[in-house]
């Protein structure tokens, strides 16, 4: 197994990660999800994870309206392939870990131990209103609550019985058995500086995002030695979009045609559910390129461009590796793993 782990962000919602009219639009059904995912294993990849999604963005493209729930989308995947991790997420303002404990046991052992738990803990008000579940908090507690939280996960997988009172949950010599053979993978995404104590403390990867590479070679380096301060050891990842073809002058081109039709709605929406005012996320909206329909940092040209820009990101910002996004999974994966993650492979193994 390579030194450096590359995986997808699975298209769980309608759309994938283009909020255009011209890009390609991943459909949020099992049957992509699963073609992705066997493509995912055949290529060669790490790992696959999928988003905990409640409520789309609307806009002419209706983006992410339509999604797949999880942790039982994962299962399945899990049944369906044999070696690559399955990471799933889970919200822990709305589970209770008591529920999320015996959910992911159960995981692991469909998985034969390749479950990931992907702790979120709820930022887009809209999505929990509609269900009475939203709980106003400061960004610190929210972190104060997901450590409790994950806490108690991992003593439910551990401990026969859990006796836990806290100011978001109860315990009350709590059984959570049979427990995991061996214990899911904690994944966590942030970049604040609760984030990063979190996974330092908790988490055994890291989704980090910055506005450049210097500071992603910050945060990372960051996260890794608080881990190590406190006897741990926590990989970092980032996520990038990847648009190939056979010339740059092409891939550009695509770049060019599906940013004609960035959905300004959408965008909109988007940042009303980051808590941003109405005016002001229309004005941003309207005055936003077509770079703004792709939803993460993006790599366009040929092979030979794709494996520089990779190898290049991932050295350079002391990653240990990438979730890659593609805007379409069944030709646009297929190429990236016969052109590209061969060479990225022999340049993690280095030199002969």
């Amino acid at each position: 197994m390579s030194g450096k782990e590359y995986g997808i962000f699975l298209p769980i919602g309608s759309g994938g990660w283009m909020l255009s009219t011209t890009a390609p639009h991943p459909e949020a059904s099992y049957a992509y999800n699963k073609r992705a995912a066997l493509h995912a294993e055949a290529i060669g990849l790490d790992f696959i994870m999928s988003m905990a999604k409640w409520r789309g963005f609307g806009g002419t493209t209706d983006h992410w309206g339509e999604s797949l729930e999880s942790m039982t989308m994962m299962a399945g995947l899990a049944e369906a392939t044999e070696r690559i991790k399955i990471w799933a997420t889970t919200h822990a303002n709305i589970h209770h870990p008591g529920i999320a404990a015996k959910m992911y046991t159960t995981l692991q052992e469909v998985s034969n131990g390749r479950a990931g738990m992907n702790i979120v803990n709820g930022s887009y008000a809209a999505e929990f209103e509609q269900f009475g579940l939203w709980d106003e908090m400061t960004h610190d507690d929210r972190y104060r609550m997901t450590a409790e939280w994950t806490e108690a996960i991992t003593r439910l997988w551990t401990e026969d019985s859990v006796t836990m009172k806290s100011d978001f949950f109860i315990l009350q010599d709590c059984e959570s058995r049979p427990h995991p053979k061996t214990l899911p993978t904690i994944i966590s995404a942030g970049r604040s500086p609760a984030a990063r104590e979190f996974q330092a403390a908790y988490a055994d990867g890291a989704f980090l995002s910055a506005a450049n590479l210097e500071e992603m070679r910050t945060i990372s380096r960051d996260v890794h030695e608080k881990a190590t301060a406190l006897g741990r050891t926590v990989k970092t990842y980032s996520m990038l979009t990847v648009v190939q073809d056979e010339t740059d002058a092409d891939a550009k081109e695509k770049v060019r045609r599906w940013g004609d039709g960035v959905d300004r709605e959408a965008l909109a929406s988007m940042r009303r559910s980051w808590g941003i005012t109405d005016e002001q996320a229309r004005a941003w909206a309207e005055d936003a390129t077509g770079e703004a329909a792709f939803q993460t940092p993006y790599v366009s040209g040929s092979a030979d461009t794709v494996i520089e820009h990779i190898a290049t990101i991932v050295r350079e910002a002391e990653l240990d590796g990438l979730m890659l996004i593609f805007p379409e999974y069944d030709q646009d994966m297929v190429l990236f793993g016969e052109t590209v993650l061969p060479a990225l492979r022999k340049i993690d193994e280095g030199p002969a």
